[in-house]
């Protein structure tokens, strides 16, 4: 591929003048448009505007420049059917070879609380049509979208070979992707502006990739991360910075994600210990190194190889009694000096930081399945006591209620099917992950052994029979909180009462699957 003629036109500046400068001392003519154009003959090269090219000027403000005729037949015309060529000779238009934009600032722009109207002047047509009509026809037009692509393609146009057609290949490949994500991004930001409450009947995703990871699920599997260029306020696990430690595997995000939306449940100290993307243990108490005991004392064997998430600073303290544990990952919003020193001996211990506020938590969740994907209203709704319903002989103590609060907030990212014992804000034994409720209590049961002796139970949905609460009047469960809404719901208070326990029915579902 021979680049006689290139057309720049750039937002962001950045290296433009120097990849110009070296286009140019190939022979390259410089087409521009208004701010790129003086940019680069402020840096001494010859340019020659766009408004020279097509004989008409920017219109409204510099809405239109490029969308023109004779630019995009330059650029669309293929240079091996005669008759296009013919064409361009007819209307005295020479090919444009490359084509270098970069785009407005739209997703800043909107980060940066700009109005509806400065928004709007924001979303660039004229760059996206020149890059895709570039990367149509990249067997004769290279698309560069990317500042760090310009270092590349200069070399190749200064090669006696001239770019490649795999350079051309990945360079339209870039600008589709490039284009693409920005037409989403403002897709999703005009959703937000006219949310109706429902599911658009078409949607894109808009993506960028943080990072390859280790391998996937297995290691004989490739995977990658990427993150929403529009990130939420509150804490998440793409906003999050490695200290130490190998890189993350497509489980370790997994984990850590299911990790960090257990404790961000709660306002005091709080660790949740992670396991196959299911808590194994959760506590709050005074420190951190208080809620980890008490957390990991809900199930000594499960946390070997686990992940530990905390919502407040590592201490010393903190650090030691998570150095007594092997451990895959640990995140939290901070760590002090001593602790870093402390967790860092480990080279393999993944150690992530996380900025921390309290941010509202709202949006909605993706999830792949083959040939597609499903979207939901992720399950923040808060819980509230006022809607509840006592319905045994026995009332709960106010202690009681406190530690039925506590358990709705930890059963909800629990496997389905699940139940969790709570006893003073801390855990003691959690069942999930079964195909009947009753199978998730017993595992609970003996798991949690003693310590069930006069706890909390919630369920993540109905009991379909008695059988459950049998197990856990057994094991000395005093109180249970569950959605109800099963038509065996008079047989399962009835057995509540038999055994002399306290049932509330909350009306709130939490299946996690």
């Amino acid at each position: 591929m021979d680049v006689r003629r290139a057309l720049i036109s750039t937002f962001d500046k950045t290296g433009v003048g120097e990849f110009a400068r070296e286009l140019s001392q190939q022979g390259v003519e410089l087409v521009s448009t208004g701010g790129t154009a003086q940019r680069l003959r402020d840096e001494g090269l010859k340019v020659r505007t766009v408004a020279d090219v097509t004989g008409q000027p920017e219109l409204f403000d510099g809405r239109v420049k490029t969308l023109h005729t004779t630019i995009h037949a330059a650029i669309l015309a293929r240079r091996d059917e005669p008759e296009d060529l013919a064409t361009l000779a007819d209307l005295g238009v020479d090919p444009i070879d490359l084509v270098c934009v970069n785009l407005y600032p739209f997703e800043a722009t909107v980060e940066e609380g700009a109005d509806r109207e400065q928004a709007l002047e924001m979303i660039d047509i004229g760059g996206p049509t020149l890059l895709r009509a570039a990367a149509k026809n990249h067997g004769a037009c290279l698309p560069v979208a990317r500042p760090g692509r310009y270092e590349a393609v200069a070399e190749a146009v200064a090669s006696a070979e001239g770019p490649s057609e795999a350079l051309a290949g990945e360079l339209a490949l870039e600008a589709f992707q490039h284009t693409a994500r920005y037409d989403a991004v403002i897709a999703d930001w005009l959703g937000e502006q006219h949310d109706e409450g429902g599911f658009p009947g078409e949607t894109a995703l808009a993506l960028e990739k943080l990072q390859d990871l280790r391998y996937g699920e297995n290691s004989h599997q490739q995977a990658a991360f990427y993150a929403s260029p529009r990130q939420p306020e509150e804490p998440c696990v793409t906003k999050a910075r490695q200290l130490n430690g190998k890189e993350l595997s497509y489980n370790n995000v997994l984990d850590v994600d299911a990790a960090l939306e257990t404790v961000k449940e709660f306002e005091d100290p709080a660790v949740a210990i992670i396991k196959h993307a299911t808590p194994s243990g959760i506590a709050v108490a005074d420190t951190i190194e208080q809620a980890f005991r008490q957390a990991f004392a809900t199930d000594t064997d499960s946390p070997y190889g686990g992940i530990i998430a905390a919502n407040r600073t590592v201490d010393e303290a903190a650090a030691r009694a998570f150095d007594e544990l092997f451990l895959e990952c640990l995140i939290a919003p901070d760590y002090t000096d001593e602790a870093l020193a402390i967790l860092t001996e480990n080279e393999n211990l993944r150690v992530l930081e996380v900025p921390w506020n309290d941010a509202t938590r709202q949006g909605r969740s993706i999830r792949g399945v083959v040939g597609g994907a499903i979207v939901q209203d992720r399950d923040v709704k808060p819980i509230d006591p006022d809607e509840w319903e006592i319905a045994t002989e026995r009332e709960p103590t106010d202690d009681q209620l406190a530690d039925m609060v506590f358990a709705m907030r930890c059963v909800r990212h629990v496997k389905s099917n699940s139940v969790v014992f709570v006893k003073d804000r801390q855990t003691v034994g959690i069942g999930g992950g079964q195909t009947s409720r009753v199978d998730a209590s017993w595992i609970a049961t003996k798991k949690g052994g003693d310590r069930i002796e006069g706890s909390v139970l919630a369920s993540d949905a109905f009991f379909p029979f008695r059988d459950a609460i049998d197990v856990a009047a057994e094991a000395g469960v005093e109180a249970i909180i569950q959605p109800g809404g099963s038509i065996r719901d008079q047989e399962v208070i009835e057995a509540a009462d038999e055994n002399g326990i306290a049932m509330v029915m909350s009306g709130q579902r939490a299946f996690l699957h």
